[in-house]
């Protein structure tokens, strides 16, 4: 089993990331946090940790510089540049490919709030290595006109009660050509606080990349 704080390289920035591989993983996913959170966030944590109870691989990764995030937190410049998010994400999954323990591994995307649109625009950047898709309480809708163009399934969680946001990725979804779903949890809100909510958040990304991947 490989466990281990890792360094990224995304052009002349050096990210950091939480690397687990199983032995024996059956893939490899690649969390995309949203505005405002990182790597630490409790609950992509707590769905990493299910993914890996299931035999994934993953890799929790800051997608933006120290230096970025306090730029960030104080005038909001990068959380909502889908752009450099999803390029950043793409060169993650270059160095999942150059890695001799998660070359041959599949690769799936989860994402959460504007991480799910950077996710779908990675997917269509690496169509040949990204195998499916998991949006969290996502905006896919920020992913524009790439939607159009992602290949491989996806998968839409949506809090019941999130309406705005339930409304974003039912209008993305039908701009969506490939294979996909949305599937609303009942009373949940936007952050899946609700007891059991977040559990079924994770299982239901770990069946999506258990039938793709």
């Amino acid at each position: 089993m490989v466990s281990e704080s890792v360094t990224v390289p995304s052009g002349a920035a050096a990210l950091s990331g939480d690397l687990v591989i199983p032995t024996g993983a059956r893939g490899v996913v690649l969390f995309a946090h949203g505005s405002g959170s990182s790597r630490l966030s409790p609950r992509n944590r707590a769905v990493a940790d299910a993914l890996q109870g299931a035999g994934f691989g993953t890799l929790l990764l800051d997608l933006l510089t120290r230096e970025e995030e306090l730029e960030d937190d104080a005038t909001g410049r990068h959380r909502f540049d889908i752009g450099l998010l999803a390029r950043r994400l793409a060169h993650a999954v270059d160095w999942l490919e150059r890695r001799p323990d998660s070359m041959d591994l599949p690769v799936g995307l989860f994402g959460a709030s504007t991480g799910a649109a950077a996710a779908l625009v990675a997917a269509t950047e690496r169509p040949g290595r990204v195998s499916a898709v998991v949006s969290r309480g996502g905006r896919p809708d920020l992913a524009g006109d790439a939607l159009g163009l992602v290949a491989c399934p996806v998968l839409l969680v949506v809090g019941g009660d999130d309406e705005t946001v339930l409304g974003l990725n039912r209008e993305a979804a039908g701009r969506l050509s490939a294979a996909h779903h949305v599937h609303v949890v009942p009373g949940a809100t936007h952050l899946f606080p609700e007891p059991g909510a977040l559990e079924q958040v994770a299982g239901l990304a770990a069946d999506w990349f258990r039938d793709h991947l």
